[in-house]
């Protein structure tokens, strides 16, 4: 895939004295990240955290923290599963966070599979770096720090398949203390085997007013119970992402690299998706509109940069039905020389910085939130969404990017919509920049810590309320 950087590449990035010896680090490590496996890819955000982050003075960082009054509780954090997949690496950066503040945190892994692959060890070994114990799911130590903790967190509807066989006759105990952040939108996890408690735990936590409108409903009917308090707490970026996308040289170097890696031109215009790649995130409508596209271009006879559609995503040792269905439609219309499948990697901002526009195409309901949205936007990339989900609450139709129907019936749309804004550079740029604002005054990482600080206050205080009646 990318190649190593070039030498003018590092000269770029160089040669202007101490003051730039983290943002030399930063572009070392994100384009090694990018070159690599996706196993590989986590390993970025712990490297770009200053190391003293978990090991330093707890009081200090609580001091300057809207989490500082974590300082010294247990909390018990509880997923899923342990994977690259958005909901655990999400839990995972609480984690940290947490630690961060001085608070003793403890993970345990709900998944069947004994196997220690290489992601888990991975992803393990991160959290142990940082100070996270990590605990088998099932056993006496997992039943005793669930009942002492100051807070259990259950990450996605999933985790509650973990109360009953663990905790068995202790659940009614550990239900008041529990916040259960919710990421799901798909209708097969509505099942009551997974969420009978949820009515009775401190509170639901979620990305985005839609899904817990979404959640709201069809709990109360299709299973007939109800929601507890249920707190909206939209994400933010990283500042380890928000570094590297205000260093104009970082961003630089890192267009420079990708593009040449891709075999694309400076002048190029790349619109690019980035998820992983399964029909519900709508790569396959995606390429069908760029095809459109292209199509659009010709019959209009429209002067513009040559276009190309990048999958970043893709998985090339699975080989799935799906992503064969995707390179066979690239090869039957001939456009093979126009689009680029990207392993899937969490080093996200390689190629933020190397594409022109991003296209947020989940299908259905769309995503809960879709991070990737926010951090294209703190690259000042236009972003082009299906009107679905979390994305309305986040890209504002024709102001920060353009939305599109999810489904077949959106694929002319997002192709119009792909041509209008190849034609239209300076409205690129606004849409960019006035996405970039929309960024600093609400998506940042403070204030995500801040909207979660005021979650956990409430679930807390709920909590020694109960412990006292």
């Amino acid at each position: 895939m990318a190649k190593a950087p070039s030498s003018s590449a590092a000269a770029a990035a160089g040669g202007r004295g101490p003051a730039h010896y983290r943002t030399r680090l930063l572009l070392l490590l994100l384009v090694a990240v990018a070159a690599s496996a996706s196993t590989a890819g986590f390993l970025l955000s712990g490297a770009l955290r200053d190391p003293c982050d978990a090991r330093g003075d707890p009081a200090a960082a609580a001091a300057g923290s809207p989490l500082g009054f974590m300082r010294s509780k247990l909390v018990l954090l509880v997923s899923h599963e342990l994977s690259l997949s958005g909901g655990p690496l999400l839990l995972m950066e609480l984690a940290f966070l947490l630690r961060h503040v001085g608070s003793q945190v403890v993970w345990i892994t709900n998944q069947r599979s004994e196997e220690t692959n290489d992601v888990r060890y991975s992803l393990e070994h991160k959290m142990l770096n940082h100070g996270v114990q990590v605990l088998p799911a099932r056993g006496e130590e997992a039943v005793d720090t669930a009942r002492k903790a100051d807070l259990v967190i259950l990450n996605t509807a999933v985790a509650g398949k973990w109360l009953d066989p663990v905790l068995k006759n202790h659940v009614p105990e550990v239900l008041p203390k529990i916040l259960w952040w919710i990421h799901e939108m798909r209708g097969h996890y509505f099942k009551l085997e997974y969420v009978k408690h949820l009515p009775f735990v401190a509170g639901a936590m979620i990305d985005s007013h839609t899904t817990a409108e979404y959640w709201k409903s069809r709990t109360s009917d299709r299973l007939k119970i109800q929601m507890p308090q249920t707190y909206v707490v939209h994400l933010g970026n990283s500042k380890e992402l928000m570094e590297v996308a205000e260093d104009d040289v970082a961003r630089r170097v890192l267009r420079e690299h990708i593009r040449e890696s891709l075999g694309v031109r400076s002048e190029d215009l790349l619109f690019a998706i980035i998820n992983s790649v399964s029909r519900g995130k709508g790569q396959d409508l995606f390429l069908q509109a760029f095809y459109q596209s292209l199509q659009l271009i010709q019959q209009q006879k429209l002067k513009v940069p040559k276009m190309h559609a990048v999958v970043v995503g893709s998985d090339m040792n699975a080989q799935t039905k799906f992503e064969t269905q995707l390179r066979d439609f690239v090869v039957k219309n001939g456009i093979h020389d126009r689009v680029h499948f990207v392993n899937k990697t969490l080093a996200v901002a390689p190629y933020l910085a190397a594409i022109d526009v991003l296209v947020q195409n989940s299908q259905a309901r769309g995503e809960c939130f879709g991070r990737i949205t926010i951090e294209a936007m703190a690259f000042k990339l236009p972003v082009l969404g299906t009107a679905a989900g979390g994305t309305t609450e986040i890209v504002l139709d024709g102001s920060t990017g353009l939305l599109h129907p999810a489904g077949k019936e959106g694929v002319a749309p997002l192709a119009k919509n792909m041509v209008r804004l190849a034609s239209r550079a300076e409205q690129r740029a606004a849409m960019g920049k006035k996405g970039y604002g929309r960024v600093k005054e609400r998506f940042m990482e403070h204030h995500m810590a801040e909207r979660i600080a005021a979650v956990l206050k409430q679930v807390l205080q709920k909590s020694r309320e109960h412990a006292r009646s």
